[in-house]
């Protein structure tokens, strides 16, 4: 299990069994992206490490050996600690009813394998954008109905 480095930029966590494709998109968010990288090869030591590290959005292949991409993330998402984390399946399954497993999973988005290092960056800072922007909503919720509590 590979953990980042300390800085200050947001922790991608990538899980993916296979060594040359783990290490590409690690090195991809890296040296592209700017992100602090921690890597698992498998579900189990992903989902371990999510819990070590704390990343701010999760990268999984589906097919990995024991817990599989599918089961790491219904375990993400049926945690309260991790359930509003982004979480994007890189998967070399291009059926719809694959993307449609991983998005029932509860993954935000399903890209296909072999991806540009680009578009990869790219989704993942969207995703962690749309998570920031619903991070305000609730907040700015939250603010307007104690300010509303607080007036009556």
């Amino acid at each position: 299990m590979g953990h980042p480095s300390g800085g200050t930029e947001p922790t991608v966590l990538v899980v993916d069994d296979n060594a040359d494709l783990l290490a590409l998109v690690a090195n991809s968010l890296r040296k592209l992206g700017g992100f602090s990288v921690a890597t698992a090869t498998n579900g189990a030591e992903g989902l371990q490490c999510y819990f070590e590290v704390r990343p701010a959005c999760v990268v999984v292949d589906v097919k990995m050996p024991g817990l599989d991409g599918y089961q790491l993330i219904r375990a993400l998402r049926g945690d309260p600690d991790s359930s509003a984390t982004p979480i994007i399946v890189l998967s070399a399954m291009v059926q719809d009813r694959d993307k449609l497993a991983g998005l029932l999973a509860g993954a935000d988005a399903y890209l296909l394998k072999p991806i540009s290092p680009l578009d990869l960056v790219s989704a993942v800072r969207q995703a962690l954008a749309r998570t920031e922007t619903q991070r305000q909503q609730r907040l700015r919720a939250l603010l307007d109905d104690t300010a509303e509590s607080t007036e009556s």
